[in-house]
């Protein structure tokens, strides 16, 4: 199987706020089989990390489905974001 780079990686939240960054179809492909749950945005991408790794489709097309599902069930991390519940955690007359 090969890697598939994305151009950008994607990062999602994990357990209680870590993130975890997906560099390649194989990593959201990985991340999908151990994804609790049978949704179909979950099926779908499923499905486009399959056709990519099978050179059906390209890694931008599997990624665009699997950002689609990430930010369905809001565990994507978009850019700049912090961890939940860390956001302003400084005293404000600091």
């Amino acid at each position: 199987m090969l890697a598939k780079p994305f151009e950008k990686p994607i990062r999602v939240w994990v357990g209680l706020g870590f993130p975890r960054q997906l560099n390649t179809v194989a990593d959201a492909y990985q991340f999908m089989m151990n994804w609790c749950g049978n949704s179909p945005e979950q099926k779908a991408a499923i499905r486009a990390c399959k056709a990519a790794l099978a050179g059906e489709v390209d890694a931008e097309t599997a990624r665009g489905v699997f950002v689609a599902f990430a930010r369905k069930k809001d565990i994507l991390m978009e850019d700049g974001e912090m961890p939940p519940g860390t956001a302003n955690t400084r005293p404000s007359h600091v």
